[in-house]
């Protein structure tokens, strides 16, 4: 992704600087279309006052991860929709008619931004695991905006592998607290006898070893957020400390006499049910209350059927220097055998088996087999007459598609179809479009 690529979408002359790669869409649904092929750090949205608030806003949840400027009309900004929507999803906005001067100023300001993220921002791979479409996803990307606007702590369950520490990075981004650190903790990685010192520091010689002060992972994280992964493992003894944290935001070093004061968001996250454990005695239900104030719940793999398909297309490409040169895409029974399975590994799992099934593939296009999945598809139950027609439609597209090299107009010409009725089978069998659509040889804008 480049930072000095600009997604301008709606009708209106902002009057842009030339130098700037600026992807122009005339509507939402073309937006998706270009950021797929040409993603963008940066985006304008040019709002008119018939455009519809919930279309743009669904749109905007989709591609979150952008940073947005809106140029709206001064009559929309009086109404409470289209101020939630700047709020919860746009870095600044403008009104018609639109300062040339200032808008460059706020969309450059908004490139440096975006650059300074990308230094630092989670591997791709990981990112695209609260991307997608799907009903579940969507609801958690909600629910993320209103939690981090607010300051009180969270609380994050999901099953393992879900992608609970990028939501808790997806709240720390989106909050005030965004320019401050964010320092994740994995309670059941830290030796029990070092997770005091850990957490909260120590002072010069307080136990053997001690030659120097140390600060701890809490305080290190002063201004910004710490993320305490599997809180559920955390010793009972350490859980009384942290319920005092949270109640007085001071910490006592190991060793120390004085109260330093800790500027910190919690959040915190775990696999297990800890309103249970605290039925058991496992965990102090003081302690759980404090936590429980804002509550995230991160959707299983199996709960976002709609974005199998593109996370493991994103994984292939994100992945691709380590795939075998020959192995050019995912089977349509491949991309069954990924629809049928349950994925208990949730995103992880996903990320393992596109990884494996890169290297292990033999042929141009993976199989069911390369993915370990082979077995799982074996079970399904017999196809039925309007599952075989369907199967056998995606089947044929596939071929036709890697016998034409992926060129869209060969491929339609060899199916009997246009290439409007190509593309419409294609968003119906969520088959990937080709990266570069031609016609005649040349690329199409």
């Amino acid at each position: 992704m480049t930072t000095k690529s600009i997604l301008c979408v709606g009708a209106g002359e902002p009057g842009l600087p030339a130098a700037w790669e600026v992807v122009r869409a005339a509507t939402p649904t073309e937006a998706r279309r270009h950021y797929k092929t040409r993603p963008c750090a940066v985006g304008l949205l040019l709002v008119q006052e018939a455009d519809s608030c919930a279309e743009l806003g669904t749109f905007l949840l989709e591609h979150w991860n952008i940073h947005w400027t809106a140029v709206l009309p001064p009559s929309l900004v009086a109404h409470s929709s289209w101020r939630q929507l700047l709020r919860d999803h746009c870095h600044d906005y403008h009104t018609w008619p639109a300062d040339s001067v200032r808008l460059r100023h706020t969309l450059g300001h908004a490139l440096g931004m975006a650059a300074l993220r990308a230094d630092g921002e989670l591997p791709t791979a990981a990112e695209a695991t609260l991307t997608g479409a799907s009903a579940a996803i969507m609801r958690l990307r909600r629910q993320i905006t209103k939690v981090a606007a607010a300051s009180a702590p969270v609380l994050i369950w999901g099953e393992s592998g879900s992608g609970k520490e990028l939501a808790a990075q997806a709240v720390h981004a989106h909050s005030p607290r965004r320019k401050g650190p964010f320092v994740p903790i994995n309670c059941g990685a830290i030796p029990a006898s070092l997770i005091q010192s850990e957490l909260f520091g120590h002072e010069r010689g307080a136990f053997t070893g001690a030659l120097r002060e140390k600060r701890g992972l809490l305080e290190s994280a002063q201004g910004g957020s710490v993320f305490l992964d599997e809180i559920g493992d955390l010793p009972m003894e350490l859980q009384a400390n942290l319920l005092r944290f949270l109640q007085e935001k001071t910490i006592y070093r190991v060793g120390g006499t004085r109260s330093i004061a800790v500027d910190v968001r919690v959040i915190a996250a775990s696999h297990v049910n800890l309103l249970q454990a605290v039925q058991r005695g496992a965990f102090r239900e003081d302690l759980y209350y404090r936590l429980n104030v804002l509550a995230l719940d991160v959707p299983p793999l199996r709960e976002r059927r709609d974005d199998l398909l593109p996370l493991a297309e994103h994984f292939f490409h994100t992945f691709s220097d380590e795939r075998a040169p020959r192995v050019k895409g995912f089977s349509s029974r491949a991309a069954q055998a990924i629809r049928d399975y349950g994925w208990p590994g949730n995103v992880r799992e996903l990320i393992n088996r596109v990884r494996r099934a890169m290297v292990m593939a033999e042929g141009r296009l993976i199989l069911p087999q390369d993915l370990g999945l082979a077995a799982a598809t074996a079970k399904c139950a017999p196809l039925q007459l309007d599952d075989a027609r369907v199967r056998a439609e995606r089947d044929a597209i596939d071929a036709s598609l890697l016998r034409a090299g992926r060129n869209i107009t060969v491929a339609a010409r060899d199916l009997g179809v246009s290439r409007m009725t190509l593309y419409r089978l294609l968003a119906k069998h969520g088959i990937p479009a080709p990266s570069h659509a031609r016609y005649n040889g040349a690329p199409s804008e």
